[in-house]
């Protein structure tokens, strides 16, 4: 079995893969983590049997007859099995907490609050020991899921502020230091002096993670709160019942919103039956409480609710 995309999903692919190869020592699954739109086109193309990948297809990339080792009367299914919350990460002279809302971190991101012990800063940590240094604020220099998602939440969040529409490449409306890759981001916040930026959280080591305001409460990228964004969104229009593409509300309250959402895009109908025994079996397995949990001890991903398992289950066993 050969899947192909993104990169976010590794550790967890490979965590998969290891459990399901020894569950089943006749089956060899080979997952090559060359990002999400690699996946996509080798899913389309017919050189991978299913796809990983940052996003769902879009409507003008779904329809029957447009992927090679589906029938032709075959759509793409959309399925949510990755769920990994994006930490605001910081490394700020005195400061151990920090706690930011949606308009403060659009500002700090755009340029437009360059100081740490800014007002707006400051309103939101009383009592913290703010220093009055310059805010180098990092982001990533490659097209990127991460940033797709960070952005989406600064768009829909912070709409007065954040002017440009959610995108895997940062705008060039602002500024910034840019590191390519989560490694790059992480190291320039980690070696830098007040510095912010984000990035995958179980890749954040021992830097800072900002607590994010939503409605009246704050919330850490904990597993838990952002695996309820999964659970507030709603269904892409206009899709199958079998199809799970998510339209996230990053302003629902009592959720982590900045959080990336991963999918498995597989055939409805598999042209080779062996192929679709093998799909089922393998993607059953990672949207399952088991996969989801052995992969959450390894990626630090945060499981899919019962619910969001159920509803992929039918999905999965859908599958021709």
């Amino acid at each position: 079995l050969t899947g192909k995309g993104a990169s976010s999903m590794s550790v967890a692919q490979t965590t998969w893969i290891a459990a399901f190869q020894t569950a089943n020592p006749d089956v060899t699954v080979n997952y090559s983590p060359d990002g999400s739109g690699a996946g996509r086109e080798a899913f389309t193309s017919g050189a991978a049997q299913f796809a990983g990948s940052d996003r769902a297809l879009k409507d003008d990339e779904m329809g029957a007859g447009k992927f090679a080792l589906c029938t032709p009367e075959s759509n793409a299914l959309n399925l949510p099995v990755y769920v990994s919350p994006i930490a605001i990460i910081y490394k700020v002279d005195g400061v151990t907490d920090l706690k930011l809302d949606a308009d403060t971190t659009a500002k700090i991101f755009a340029g437009k609050i360059t100081t740490w012990n800014d007002p707006a800063i400051a309103a939101l940590n009383p009592g913290a020991n703010l220093p009055a240094a310059t805010i180098t604020a990092v982001h990533r220099s490659d097209d990127s899921g991460t940033t797709e998602n960070f952005t989406d939440y600064l768009a829909q969040a912070a709409p007065s502020v954040w002017t440009e529409k959610a995108a895997g490449i940062w705008p060039d409306a602002f500024p910034g230091e840019a590191a390519k890759g989560t490694a790059g981001v992480v190291s320039a916040v980690e070696t830098g002096n007040n510095t912010i930026g984000y990035a995958d959280e179980s890749q954040a080591g021992s830097l800072g993670k900002a607590q994010v305001k939503v409605g009246s409460e704050f919330f850490g990228p904990t597993a838990e709160a952002a695996a309820k964004l999964v659970d507030n969104a709603t269904k892409v229009s206009g899709r199958a019942d079998n199809d799970w593409a998510l339209k996230l509300d990053r302003t629902a309250e009592g959720q982590y919103p900045i959080a990336l959402v991963s999918y498995a895009i597989v055939c409805e109908s598999y042209a080779d039956s062996s192929a679709a025994a093998l799909v089922k079996s393998y993607v059953g397995y990672i949207a399952s409480d088991a996969g989801q949990k052995a992969a959450q001890a390894k990626a630090g991903n945060a499981p899919l609710s019962a619910d969001m398992q159920a509803k992929l289950k039918t999905s999965i066993d859908s599958i021709k």
